[in-house]
């Protein structure tokens, strides 16, 4: 498979302080990549450097082109969809308002119909709350709308940051069967951003661990699960 997303040597700073420290990774086209670490250590960041969210510097390629210097709407518009921790839905909006925010730099035409349709599907109890306010929404709901939202950019790329937090285990198994799903039959790309490091591993094709703002180890999926250290620190056992 050839990378639809390059990063090298990526260094992100907040005001002067600088969090990333020069971070080398591939995202494969159709694949899903995890990005593993304790909190701090530069995940979140990572996610927001690619949407042009802080100040950066080094090497950010999307199909060929350059990011780094680009406008957060602008690579919205390449084709980046970005599901924020803490769901980043607009609370006094209807569901389907919400979902039709999601398709701001799309034209207008049939297709949009379409999607939503397409996202009704994946999420039967959006369209059972299409005129529910989104703030009135489970935190469960609330992540597939914000998930929703994403795919109504019709995405090449989705970065998705903490996708499980804070929701009932019957749910987030349900998030990510979606999510396995999506991928298969979408061919969407994932950049995933997840503290549950097993449920992250089984749906991913490659995984980086970072540690302070480098990467501290790389590798298929499968090999990062088998590693001991990941193995006793992160997944329990």
């Amino acid at each position: 498979m050839s990378s639809i997303l390059s990063v090298r040597n990526l260094e992100a700073f907040y005001g002067a302080f600088k969090v990333l420290h020069g971070l080398d990774f591939d995202i494969e086209e159709g694949g899903v990549t995890t990005l593993l670490g304790a909190n701090g250590a530069g995940k979140t960041t990572t996610l927001r450097a690619i949407c042009g969210m802080t100040h950066r510097k080094g090497t950010i390629e999307f199909g060929g082109r350059s990011l780094v210097s680009m406008k957060t709407e602008d690579i919205a518009r390449l084709g980046i969809a970005h599901v924020p921790e803490g769901r980043g839905t607009f609370a006094t909006l209807t569901v389907e308002e919400n979902l039709q925010l999601g398709a701001m730099t799309r034209k207008r035409d049939a297709a949009l119909d379409s999607d939503l349709e397409e996202v009704y599907r994946y999420f039967p109890r959006l369209r059972e709350r299409a005129s529910q306010q989104a703030g009135t929404l489970s935190g469960g709901e609330q992540q597939m709308l914000a998930i929703g939202r994403a795919l109504m950019l019709r995405p090449k790329l989705m970065l998705l940051d903490e996708p499980s937090f804070g929701l009932a285990p019957l749910v987030v198994e349900e998030l990510f069967s979606i999510l396995a799903d999506i991928k298969t039959n979408m061919n969407v790309s994932m950049l995933l951003v997840e503290q549950n490091a097993s449920l992250a591993l089984e749906l991913a094709d490659s995984a980086y661990l970072i540690e302070t703002g480098t990467i501290a180890l790389s590798g298929a999926a499968e090999e990062i699960r088998n590693n001991e250290s990941v193995r006793s620190v992160y997944l329990g056992y």
